[in-house]
């Protein structure tokens, strides 16, 4: 069971290639890139205890050389990074070498940024083992740390040159990291294609719990539609802001909870994505009927959809709106959001009055 999706960036184009005992055959897959039958695997703790043996023999005659990191958003960091570029220095890493990210969005961010700085720049392939990894930040070459001030705040653009996301690795996810990877899979529905939500709401529930065909056809329309994205602006110049739905309210709900387990990026996108379509239905600009559609879905599938189901202390809404003007999609001084004429028709604007954002934001944490 196997689809393959190309990402089409003229010589930086790659396949991520979607299925079943991808890992098991991982060096098949890879061999084709290699200059030398040797790879730098980099991986956290809790994802290298399950899958870092199957990759060992998976890649057959293939040298691996592995380092492990802990788990957890607070490895996005300059120490981690720095230990990371220092090994992979110290193994030796060449240009036309293959450095491997195997593990979450965590992983594959700093991974990914450390072979685009290491050497000015070194090949890598993502190995995505989370459901939210496979279909959002293992695409795209987004890459990147976070900083005190905000999340994604340093990093750079840099393609891997493959993508192998195997569908066998999601039943090792506990089911709240499943369904925060579930909040970037509804978000494609949500900001341009109805009918792959009509599919969701019939058919998430059964891929939650382990349809492997359904979560094929759901990985695979998610990556369709990033590729199709990234192809048109690779560097979010236009379209691309189009993927941060959801993203303004997260990124500070985030940076509010300390990046901790209080709050999981995808549960963070899910209200955000809930919140995006509660402002726009304010703003007159879709039916009412919109945002309560949103959280009826993610409320059938389980999901956080309110700051009510943040555990703990938030911030007032001023603090809120400042760690809002801290995302990387503020654009000479105005934040930039991502609203909805409906379901699957979303767009990016930076004309949103401060009185009706406050207003959203006051209602949210008023029902805490």
């Amino acid at each position: 069971m196997r689809e393959i999706v190309p990402v089409e960036l003229g010589e930086r184009s790659y396949e991520v290639r979607i299925g079943t005992g991808l890992l098991e055959n991982a060096g098949t897959e890879i061999a084709p890139l290699l200059r030398r039958p040797r790879v730098a695997v980099v991986a956290d703790q809790t994802v290298a205890d399950l899958h870092l043996a199957t990759l060992r023999r998976g890649l057959g005659d293939i040298e691996m050389v592995s380092m492990t990191l802990p788990p957890g958003e607070g490895t996005k960091s300059w120490p981690q990074f720095t230990r990371t570029v220092e090994w992979l220095l110290e193994e030796k890493v060449e240009r036309k070498d293959i450095v491997i990210a195997l593990g979450g969005g965590v992983i594959g961010d700093l991974v990914g940024f450390a072979a685009a700085v290491l050497r000015r720049g070194v090949r890598f392939v993502q190995i995505p083992t989370s459901l939210l990894a496979q279909v959002d930040s293992s695409v795209g070459g987004k890459t990147g740390i976070n900083a005190p001030q905000g999340k994604n705040l340093i990093g750079a653009f840099h393609q891997p040159s493959l993508v192998l996301a195997d569908l066998d690795v999601l039943g090792t996810l506990e089911p709240r990291d499943f369904l925060a990877g579930y909040g970037e899979v509804v978000k494609y529905g949500l900001l341009g294609d109805a009918k792959f939500f009509d599919w969701l709401e019939a058919n998430a529930p059964a891929m939650a719990a382990g349809d492997m065909e359904k979560r094929l056809h759901a990985v695979k329309r998610s990556v369709e539609m990033k590729a199709e994205i990234v192809a048109r602006d690779e560097t979010e110049e236009g379209d691309r802001a189009l993927l941060n739905l959801g993203h303004t309210f997260c990124h500070a709900l985030e940076a509010a909870t300390g990046y901790s387990d209080r709050l999981l990026h995808g549960e963070g996108v899910a209200i955000g994505c809930a919140m995006a379509f509660e402002l726009s239905q304010r703003l007159g600009l879709c039916s009412q009927e919109a945002p309560s559609r949103v959280r009826a879905h993610l409320r059938d599938m389980g999901m956080k959809t309110d700051l009510a189901d943040i555990e703990g202390d938030l911030p007032g809404r001023d603090a809120l709106i400042d760690l809002m003007a801290q995302d990387k999609k503020v654009l000479d001084g105005k934040l930039r959001f991502i609203l909805a004429r409906g379901i699957g028709e979303a767009f990016v604007t930076s004309d949103v009055p401060r009185d009706v954002l406050a207003g959203v934001l006051d209602d949210a944490l008023a029902a805490r």
